[in-house]
């Protein structure tokens, strides 16, 4: 055999030693892999929860001021919530799959530029509750998968143009409870997919109509708690699609008579917590679609026959905390026969609703009169029957007879909440349920004994009637009757004392003429000649 060169030999060695290093490589990259769920357990960090089966990392009040950067780079959702993180650092980076990113309650101050541009898969972004006072249109630059994106209860001040640009895919954004007055006028330029929008609790002093009108799909709009006062014509121009508007708290005290004009699809309006001294019946006439109407918390006296006349598909209606209303006109919701809840609740002034006022209302199932100033009430304000629910507690009720129909009621429909009596003071915090027809002081409690009474006094006014009438009808005839009774009856009278002076009375009463004395002679007048049988 020949002997190998000391060369070869040395090569073939090293050719074997480099395959087993390369062999060793790959077999430790393999348990790498392999044991990487121990490994990113093992670098969860204190006070944290890291499951690598969900990819979930929850991290809450765990003290942290920085990002975590050695957790398991493939989780996909990551809270850090109620920390101290400041910023936003280079550890994001590591993150790339992320789909759900949590830092709210941090001490967010600002975000870095391109500080999520390896988050291509990322879908939401929460950074509320921080200090962030500005973003531009580099912020969420790599964001392109965002749809939710909430800013709430940071210290931002304006919006300039373009500053969502790079959100193609957004569709719900929340700016409430900063400080915004400004927006720009092509702030939300790029928005097309966008179908919810918070701006409530802010600054603006008027409806920012111009840069709505670029968000042709929203559907939501809360512009509530800021200083309008005023709605001009046309003030949600453009916004087509909308079906809710939330103006609460937005300080309106007037409403041009367009102001909701060209939203044709809306379904929910909140005007509750303004200064409306009447219901805008007019401005809100031309809402045909509108089934939720809040508008509790104004200063309005007394809901008119017709006021929310044209809202035809009404079917809530809430009124809570007017503390001016005093009356309920019968007819206001004359035009709303479609409404299935009604809510007149802590209205402190509210003590009449006029009868047949709730009447008419086919599908009313669910009525509430709590805490108003209701001391009776009417059987002809509603009809109870149709009801599921009724709530009449914290009301000054005064029970008597005129209650009784309401006690009837409350044993027939046992889930109805407990009234209980304010006065008078002998069924002071009674329950009405538990009371009777004697305790609330009817002497004619038994329904068949009314029912026989109706019957008798409907007969004596039908007879009378009939009577009155035939009278009527021969009244011309009745008074020639009694006219020829009258003078034939004189006329008896009148023969009955005709004195004697005829020759037939004397030979009756046995005189004969010539035993008469002459009548004496008047001058001027021939003597009537007698002619002697």
């Amino acid at each position: 055999m020949r002997q190998m060169s000391p060369l070869r030999a040395g090569r073939r060695l090293a050719a074997f030693m480099t395959s087993n290093a390369f062999l060793v490589l790959l077999i430790s990259l393999e348990l790498l892999a392999s044991r990487s769920g121990a490994a990113a357990l093992a670098n969860c960090p204190i006070g944290c929860n890291c499951n690598d089966e969900t990819l979930v990392v929850v991290c809450e009040e765990s003290r942290l001021d920085v990002l975590p950067i050695a957790l398991n780079p493939y989780i996909q959702r990551l809270i850090i919530r109620n920390n101290k993180i400041k910023t936003i650092d280079s550890s994001m980076q590591f993150y790339t799959e992320l789909q759900h990113l949590d830092l709210s309650q941090n001490h967010l101050v600002n975000i870095p530029t391109k500080s999520f541009a390896y988050q291509r898969k990322l879908q939401e972004l929460h950074l509320d509750h921080n200090k962030i006072s500005s973003v531009t249109n580099t912020t969420f630059q790599g964001l392109n998968s965002l749809t939710v994106l909430n800013l709430k209860r940071n210290y931002l001040e304006e919006l300039t143009n373009g500053v969502f640009t790079t959100l193609p895919r957004l569709e719900e954004l929340n700016l409430g409870q900063n400080g915004i007055s400004r927006i720009d006028p092509r702030a939300f330029a790029g928005l097309s997919a966008l179908r919810i929008l918070y701006l409530d609790d802010n600054q603006l002093s008027s409806i920012p109509t111009t840069s709505f009108s670029l968000l042709g799909s929203l559907a939501e709009l809360h512009v509530g708690l800021n200083a309008f006062s005023f709605l001009p014509d046309d003030a949600f121009a453009g916004l087509n699609r909308l079906t809710v508007l939330d103006l609460n708290g937005a300080g309106l005290s007037n409403i041009s008579e367009f102001a909701f004009r060209g939203l044709p699809g809306l379904r929910s309006l909140n005007l509750f917590g303004n200064r409306l001294i009447t219901v805008p019946t007019m401005q809100l006439s031309g809402l045909t679609r509108l089934e939720d109407l809040y508008i509790g918390q104004n200063e309005f006296l007394t809901l008119e026959s017709h006021s929310f006349k044209g809202l035809k598909n009404l079917k809530l209606l809430d009124i809570t905390g007017a503390t001016q209303l005093e009356r309920i006109e019968k007819g206001a919701f004359e035009d709303n026969i479609n409404l299935e809840t009604v809510i007149l609740a802590n209205n402190k002034k509210l003590a009449t609703l006029e009868d047949c006022s709730l009447l008419g209302l086919p599908k009313l199932r669910h009525l509430s009169l709590k805490d108003n100033a209701i001391v009776t009430l009417s059987e002809t304000v509603f009809i109870g029957k149709e009801l599921k629910q009724l709530d009449l507690t914290n009301n000054p009720i005064f029970c008597d007879c005129q209650l009784l129909w309401l006690h009837q009621l409350l044993n027939d429909k046992s889930n109805f909440t407990q009234i209980h009596c304010a006065s008078p003071e002998h069924l002071k915090d009674k329950p009405l349920r538990n009371l009777n027809a004697d305790d609330l002081g009817c002497v004619l409690h038994d329904t068949r004994q009314q029912t026989i009474i109706c019957i008798i006094v409907v007969a004596c006014v039908a007879t009378i009637a009939t009577l009155v009438l035939i009278l009527y009808r021969y009244r011309k005839s009745m008074q020639e009757k009694l006219k020829d009774y009258k003078w034939n009856k004189g006329r008896k009278n009148l023969e009955y004392h005709k004195p004697i002076s005829t020759e037939e009375d004397c030979i009756v009463r046995g005189i004969h003429p010539s035993q008469y004395p002459a009548p004496p002679h008047t001058p001027g007048l021939r003597p009537i000649p007698v002619t002697e049988l």
